[in-house]
């Protein structure tokens, strides 16, 4: 059996951590995007990106409401697909190279599958 430490705040939950870490990769690679995509493709990324973290910081603060803290999990899983769609544009327009838009995909891959597990192992009666 795991030992698993307790989990007191939204920073214990691993897919939180994993979409801090992945926004964070996010943030440092749109800074060598072009400047006249500051305030689109740059600016959409890294608003989308965070928003997967920060649902999840705002469910877990809200799951005395279980079904509450479950939509704050679909929010975030829309706001991480967006991030995937922002991702291929910047590929597309050779802002990212092939191997880092594949680990990222894959790392976005992931932390989805996650979260929709978190949502659904979820008990409405937490």
């Amino acid at each position: 059996m795991v030992d698993r430490a307790p989990i007191k705040t939204f920073m214990d939950l691993e897919i939180y951590k994993s979409s801090h870490q992945l926004a964070m990769k996010l943030f440092f690679l749109s800074k060598k995007f072009p400047i006249e995509e500051k305030y689109s493709l740059t600016d959409q990324i890294r608003r989308s990106s965070r928003s997967v973290a920060a649902n999840i910081a705002e469910g877990w603060g809200k799951r005395i409401f279980p079904l509450l803290f479950k939509k704050h999990l679909v929010d975030s899983l829309g706001s991480l697909e967006e991030t995937k769609s922002w991702l291929m544009f910047s590929r597309d327009c050779e802002y990212v190279n092939l191997p880092d838009f594949d680990e990222l995909f894959k790392e976005y891959d992931e932390l989805g599958s996650k979260i929709w597990k978190l949502h659904e192992v979820w008990k409405d009666n937490n």
